[in-house]
């Protein structure tokens, strides 16, 4: 077992930080732990989960870019746990992945995580011990990163994406890592959530400007999300600026992943719009109504704002070192056992973190991640510990996470500046617990 150093001098080493003089602290208190909340409304009873703080989702974590951050984990669980801050570019000894950068933390126990934030966007966490379990009961929540000077909106909006499996009694079903969902798309619910309840609408006045933060917390659910009536412009991809673009044939995130919109209401007062998920062609339900009040406000016919791009190294991609990951396994891939995945034909078993690198990377080189997805299933492939340049998409954007559809090849450009074993893996939780993960070591 290989973990990083202990201690405020391994948790700031590595990492370039913004100057101290301009950190402000904020502590949080964040305690996981059995709640029982009234997920679905009368006349269902109320479901017994897994939150932090007796809250789903988790609670709104917001801090300005450069402030300094200290969670007080309390693990109230039945099992061990561990928090990873998902797309925060942060000390290793800081992300919470158990036995590679952390011993997990057992019931009854406490773990503190202190960091500082290089980047402002959108983020979340969650744990990364049994994820599928833990997340698929409630174990989730957002971390937002405000520019050090936000542009002007009339509202900054925070929609948490996620679903459930509940039974008739809304109990949540207990078959977690279930073989079919873990050889097949994963644990997808029966019951979609925005900020852990069934949406019915979001309210808009007319002439209104929305900052909408989209996070995706599922399991396993992918969304393709269409405004009836709207055209959002994207802002920001997985919390890090793009130059401003019309949201075309649908939103697509995949778990993991986040955006966010300029929403403008353009909607008549009185009115209801759609916003609609149809990743499913023949699953496409209705998410939730944008509902207009009779109020307008003043058309302001404003550009959409360019966000400030994140202090990122750009990628030396003429001296780029090619690195090949092959995923594999799953359904309708006779190669490998029922339900099996892999990276590059290597499958740790039993959801294991701690095993050898996949590759060794020296410190301040750039590289291109090749990868293949040789299944038949859609991954998000995500990269801890660094942003990568998504080299194959429009725009190509920052990113932490990137969905690789059946078949496809993607291309992830990144320096590797940030020393320490850092996870790779399938985003679809059940697929990384049945082994498609790795790590990769910078040295």
């Amino acid at each position: 077992m290989r973990l990083a150093r202990r201690g405020f001098l391994g948790a700031c080493a590595g990492l370039a930080a913004l100057p101290r003089a301009r950190a402000a602290l904020r502590e949080v208190r964040l305690e996981a732990g059995p709640a029982r909340l009234g997920v679905v409304g009368a006349p269902h009873p109320g479901t017994d989960l897994w939150t932090y703080n007796g809250a789903l989702p988790g609670p709104e974590i917001r801090l300005r870019q450069g402030d300094r951050l200290r969670v007080r984990l309390a693990n109230g669980l039945p099992q061990e746990t561990t928090l990873h801050w998902h797309g925060i570019r942060l000390p290793n000894a800081m992300d919470g992945v158990p036995h590679l950068t952390q011993q997990p933390v057992p019931p009854g126990g406490g773990f503190l995580y202190e960091f500082e934030l290089p980047d402002a966007g959108t983020f979340w966490y969650h744990p990364h011990a049994s994820s599928a379990e833990q997340l698929g009961r409630g174990l989730y929540g957002a971390l937002i990163v405000e520019e050090r000077a936000p542009p002007a909106f009339d509202r900054d909006v925070v929609w948490v994406l996620s679903d459930l499996r509940l039974d008739r009694e809304a109990k949540i079903a207990p078959d977690f890592n279930a073989p079919f969902d873990a050889s097949h798309a994963g644990r997808l619910g029966n019951t979609v959530l925005v900020n852990g309840r069934l949406p019915e609408s979001f309210a808009l006045d007319a002439g209104e400007r929305v900052r909408l933060r989209l996070i995706n917390a599922a399991n396993a659910r992918i969304f393709r999300l269409g405004f009836e009536g709207h055209a959002p412009q994207v802002l920001a991809l997985d919390g890090h600026p793009v130059a401003p673009h019309p949201v075309s044939g649908g939103l697509r995130l995949g778990p993991g992943m986040r955006a966010d919109l300029l929403l403008e209401a353009a909607g008549e007062p009185g009115r209801r719009y759609v916003v609609s998920d149809d990743f499913f062609a023949r699953r496409a339900y209705r998410l939730l109504e944008l509902a207009y009040t009779d109020k307008r406000a003043p058309a302001r016919m404003l550009p959409a704002p360019q966000l400030r791009a994140n202090p990122l190294a750009e990628p030396d991609l003429a001296r780029a070192e090619r690195l090949q990951l092959v995923l594999g396994g799953g359904a309708m891939r006779p190669r490998q056992p029922q339900g099996m995945w892999s990276i590059n034909a290597r499958s740790p078993r039993g959801g294991s973190h701690d095993h050898e690198p996949l590759f060794r990377l020296k410190r301040g080189r750039s590289y291109v991640f090749d990868v293949s997805n040789d299944t038949a299933w859609h991954h998000p492939f995500h990269l801890h510990g660094v942003a990568f340049r998504s080299l194959g998409e429009a725009h190509q954007p920052w990113r932490d996470t990137a969905l690789v559809d059946p078949g496809a090849r993607a291309e992830f450009a990144f320096v590797a500046d940030n020393p320490g074993d850092w996870m790779i893996h399938c985003h679809i939780l059940e697929h990384q617990e049945a082994g498609m993960m790795g790590v990769m070591r910078i040295e």
